[in-house]
């Protein structure tokens, strides 16, 4: 949990079922293009995330601003999930998505609250040293993102479905980058 200047951030496991309707209103969206899943139908949703909560090594989260259902959040290993044979994983390596809801209320600060929370989340966990993503090379807001909470950039890379920059983020780059404690 963690609570900011916007609110009140939580996270709980996802519920594929439950979600799904939810998780395909944002997911279609246009705003969420990056996401690769413009095209999806309602079961397409449920099935995805009924293999990510089966998957042994890749979990998702639906975070809630003051109680209410906001973003999502994956979280991966890397050496199994996403980026096997793209790059050396080192142990404590995590990897992570996020994504905010639409909305049409603006809360200046709210995306940035969100990956600071997530991270905050990913780092409670102390076997977790580094957190890794891959976003669309083309994504600059969401690197923008990542650069205020520490991450950087390595390599862009080729994944199947897109060109990625590949970026790690430190707890002490975390910490440096925010002013808030990564401490487990």
């Amino acid at each position: 949990m963690s609570t900011t200047t916007v609110g009140r951030l939580t996270l709980r496991p996802l519920d594929p079922a439950a979600d799904a309707e939810l998780l395909h209103r944002w997911v279609t969206d246009p705003k969420a293009a990056f996401w690769l899943m413009q095209d999806a139908k309602p079961e397409d949703v449920e099935r995805e995330y009924t293999a990510i909560a089966a998957h042994p090594h890749h979990d998702a989260f639906l975070g809630l601003h003051d109680g209410e259902p906001t973003f999502l959040m994956e979280r991966y290993d890397p050496a199994h999930v996403e980026l096997v044979g793209l790059y050396e994983p080192e142990p404590g390596d995590i990897g992570m998505h996020f994504l905010t809801a639409p909305s049409g209320t603006r809360i200046p600060g709210f995306t940035r609250a969100v990956i600071t929370a997530v991270m905050e989340h990913l780092f409670a966990d102390p076997s977790v040293r580094r957190v890794v993503v891959e976003p669309d090379v083309r994504n600059t807001a969401v690197h923008a993102l990542n650069e205020a909470v520490g991450f950087v950039p390595e390599r862009e890379i080729d994944k199947p479905e897109k060109r990625a920059l590949l970026s790690f983020c430190t707890r002490e780059q975390f910490e440096k980058a925010t002013g808030r404690s990564a401490a487990a």
